[in-house]
């Protein structure tokens, strides 16, 4: 339910993306800030609506400050894990130094215990922002090598365009139906910042292979490499299978997220990253099992034992 109150002049929101004066307020501070155009989500359906924004509202209802939690289920050492992503987080130049933005990260952190949430991810610039809040750093990882060896390709593959309409509907199907590409380290359902950060890089290439049915995101790197960032499909094929299918022969491979489920082995190494892979345990899980493996906080011992680039393209940014 959207909530409503004023604080120090400003008003306070909460759950206001039904608002669409409040929605284009919000849109205008991204741009504003960061330069980016969230709009675009309005393409796809509309904001996430497992988002929960909590923002400051002037009296000209400009949104001076905001940050926002979304739903984003993680497979973990084989386990799903209910976790939360953070985004949208910006504050008005005019407007910072008042602590708005630690008075809606506290709030959001509330609201994020009372809704069960395990484990909360960020990427961001300014990790040390986050430091006081329980945010650990988290080693960010691609994996390297040679390509595996050729495969006969039994299907065919095409480029998709998510300015075509059939084309979208197709990626939004293949992401409500994913298996996690990976048991270790992996986002297991969060079709809408796939989307969002597709557009975001213009770089990103997504194909679909029509056997198995599956979404790739890949990009054709530098040197001839062929970089995987991530398979949205029931099944998730070989990596050989995809290259043949993409008919790529790129003379080595990065993958941005653990190969455990596509029969190669790379070696791990750092992933080169302006934004820093940031963590926090939140207070338990509401089953007994989550309580017991997390509230030692092992889930981000598993995350900095095994790290990924991100886990592919699905996770946002602030």
């Amino acid at each position: 339910m959207p909530v409503v109150s004023a604080v120090h002049g400003l008003t306070f929101r909460q759950d206001y993306f039904k608002d669409s004066v409040a929605w284009a307020a919000l849109v205008a501070l991204l741009h504003d800030t960061f330069g980016i155009d969230v709009s675009i989500q309005d393409r796809f359906g509309g904001p996430d609506p497992t988002s929960m924004p909590f923002a400051y509202f002037d009296e000209n209802g400009t949104c001076v400050a905001n940050f926002s939690a979304f739903s984003m289920p993680m497979m973990i050492d084989g386990r799903l894990v209910k976790a939360a992503g953070f985004q949208s987080g910006a504050v008005r130049p005019q407007r910072r130094g008042r602590r708005l933005y630690s008075d809606l990260m506290r709030r959001t952190f509330n609201w994020c215990d009372a809704q069960g949430f395990e484990l909360g991810l960020l990427l961001t610039d300014k990790p040390a922002l986050y430091e006081p809040y329980g945010f650990q750093i988290l080693p960010q990882r691609q994996f390297s090598g040679l390509p595996p060896a050729a495969a006969q390709s039994t299907g065919s593959s095409r480029r998709l365009s998510l300015d075509d309409p059939a084309d979208l509907a197709l990626v939004k199907r293949r992401l409500c139906e994913r298996t996690p590409v990976s048991s270790i380290f992996a986002v297991a359902a969060q079709a809408e910042m796939f989307l969002l950060n597709s557009c975001f890089d213009t770089g990103i290439r997504l194909s679909y292979l029509d056997q198995p049915e599956v979404v790739v995101a890949w990009k054709s790197g530098e040197a001839d490499f062929f970089r995987l960032l991530d398979v949205a499909g029931k099944t998730i094929p070989p990596l050989s299978v995809i290259l043949a299918a993409l008919d790529q022969r790129p003379s080595g491979v990065e993958v941005c997220l653990p190969p455990d489920r596509l029969d190669w082995q790379g070696t791990p190494e750092p992933f080169p990253s302006s934004t820093s892979l940031i963590g926090q345990r939140r207070c338990c899980g509401s089953s007994a099992a989550a309580r017991h493996a997390f509230a030692d906080g092992r889930i981000l011992t598993l995350i900095s034992r095994y790290g990924a680039a991100a886990a592919g393209v699905s996770l946002a940014s602030t």
